[in-house]
């Protein structure tokens, strides 16, 4: 995946402290003051703004949508429309050209970067692999990219979450299932990771064959989706107990949980999107990275708000008993190229 509509629409850049000018809450011509933005709201305020904002994100302190603008009048306009405006030290034009120098000269497996949102810059994280001429030139590449870019070091090692186990199996490999999902005519499948599909065909529950893979997209993307052929086995469209109804696309500030076949249901929020994660297998794009930690067999497995479907657990770092870092595949570009929804 190169980035997508969904992708773009949600980048989310807010201002360095002391670097950037907040601009207070406008009012409303009429003389009310408008509705507060909702999140999707802020990012269609955001895209209209085109190269004048370089994205929106959630406030937890007031709960406000801000949208992040490169000038006054685009300020205004973005109030008058309900959310709040913040100027910004650097655009997306600039990030974005930070993004491509790290994409031509710094893909190297096991970095990552994304969009930080507190201090209005790319972030370059470097796994405990990337060491002595890899480290060199990752800092090489950011150091000639001046302000816009960090780099910083990640505990443990960045990969994929898949292993040998339970849940759902293909072969020796064990991952987690994402979403029930069926299509227009009613045939059922399920969604998961692509690195997952990728391992095998027919897929099990340890027990009893489940379906079919139909398609699978890794790297590049991480989402893959199996075709039942198991007409007795119940197929809800709940993730455990939460019934989703919907999919979505997630913020930056977006509390979020992710549920996965071995560590079980596990919370935090968003930190950025449109992440670029660099493993051993290839690259992949316009990831979705959280505070959830995650595990091998853990792949796959459903990023969720509320009744909203969000994203498929791709790979991290860390675990869940020192805490980590989780990248997700957004599950509305899966549900889009298959043609198929949740229910």
């Amino acid at each position: 995946m190169r980035l997508t509509r969904s992708s773009v629409h949600r980048i989310a850049i807010m201002c360095a402290a002391g670097a950037l000018l907040a601009t207070a809450v406008g009012v409303a011509p009429a003389g009310a003051a408008p509705a507060a933005a909702d999140p999707d709201s802020a990012a269609t305020l955001s895209e209209r703004l085109g190269a004048r904002s370089a994205g929106s994100y959630l406030d937890p302190a007031s709960g406000r949508m801000i949208v992040t603008v490169t000038d006054e009048a685009a300020a205004r306009q973005v109030r008058a429309g309900g959310a709040v405006a913040k100027l910004v030290a650097r655009g997306a034009a600039e990030l974005d050209r930070a993004t491509a120098a790290l994409e031509r000269s710094a893909k190297i497996p096991g970095t990552a970067w994304w969009v930080d949102p507190v201090t209005n810059q790319v972030v370059v994280s470097v796994d405990e692999t990337v060491t002595g001429a890899k480290l060199a030139t990752v800092q090489r590449v950011a150091r000639g990219l001046g302000g816009a870019v960090r780099v910083e070091s990640t505990p443990g090692t960045l990969s994929t979450t898949i292993s040998g186990g339970d849940a759902i199996y293909t072969g020796g490999s064990r991952c987690s299932l994402g979403f029930n999902v069926r299509n227009s005519a009613g045939t059922q499948y399920f969604l998961t990771a692509g690195h997952c599909t990728n391992a095998g065909t027919t897929w099990t529950n340890g027990s009893t064959t489940l379906g079919t893979r139909a398609g699978t997209s890794f790297p590049g993307n991480d989402y893959g989706i199996v075709r039942y052929t198991n007409t007795s086995i119940a197929k809800p469209g709940a993730v455990g107990s939460q019934d989703i109804t919907s999919a979505g696309n997630a913020y930056v500030g977006q509390s979020v949980t992710r549920r996965g076949s071995t560590t079980g249901t596990r919370s935090g929020s968003v930190t950025a999107l449109n992440a670029t994660v660099n493993y051993a297998q290839g690259a992949v794009y316009g990831m979705i990275r959280t505070t959830v930690c995650a595990e091998p067999g853990d792949s796959g497995g459903s990023l969720y708000a509320g009744t909203t479907a969000l994203g498929l657990t791709s790979g991290g770092s860390g675990n869940c008993s020192s805490g980590g870092t989780t990248f997700f595949q957004p599950v509305t570009e899966a549900l889009s190229v298959y043609g198929v929804s949740v229910y």
